[in-house]
């Protein structure tokens, strides 16, 4: 089961890459958008992990290309940013699925492999309402590039308090 996962996240493609390969996909990763083609031709994967928001575009603009290339492919959008409409454009241009992050590695196994799949749980477990809000806050840090104040805004959360949970070590699952 060849999986190719493109995400400009370095870190989480390599965490997603080590989690999935251990539930038996053979992974690859993309991180540079201008690769994307050439790594569909050359790895021929079964599946596609697509993140939304890449670095420089946006993940639905490479849709139709993979589809060019890996007809048969399932292809999966993983997002950050979720709306029904970019669901739906997702769906028209060509994808098979739509997933919102964060999202456990059983759910997109289910999501790659098709819902009636049993998965075997392995170390994975659901993680704590704490972790999410932490992951949810990390996440709305980052696409306000850093920026504490606007953050705070969009969580519509105080900036001192904030900050606090920012200071606070992740929580572990």
């Amino acid at each position: 089961m060849k999986l190719l996962i493109i995400e400009d996240d370095i870190a989480f493609s390599n965490t997603l890459a080590r989690r999935m390969s251990k539930m038996g996909f053979e992974c690859q990763i993309v991180n540079r958008e201008e690769e994307i083609v050439s790594h569909c031709e050359t790895f021929l994967p079964e599946y596609v992990l697509l993140d939304m928001k890449l670095e420089h575009s946006s993940g639905l603009q490479h849709i139709g290309a993979i589809r060019q290339v890996l007809s048969s492919a399932k292809i999966v959008l993983l997002t950050g940013f979720a709306s029904i409409a970019t669901a739906v454009e997702a769906i028209k241009l060509g994808a098979d699925d739509y997933l919102t992050k964060p999202a456990d590695t059983k759910l997109i196994a289910k999501k790659l492999l098709g819902e009636d799949v049993v998965i075997a749980d392995t170390f994975e477990s659901t993680m704590s309402p704490e972790r999410l809000e932490w992951e949810h806050i990390q996440q709305t840090l980052q696409a306000n590039d850093g920026n504490v104040s606007e953050t705070a805004r969009q969580l519509n959360m105080h900036r001192r308090t904030l900050q606090r949970k920012l200071q606070k070590k992740p929580v572990s699952k």
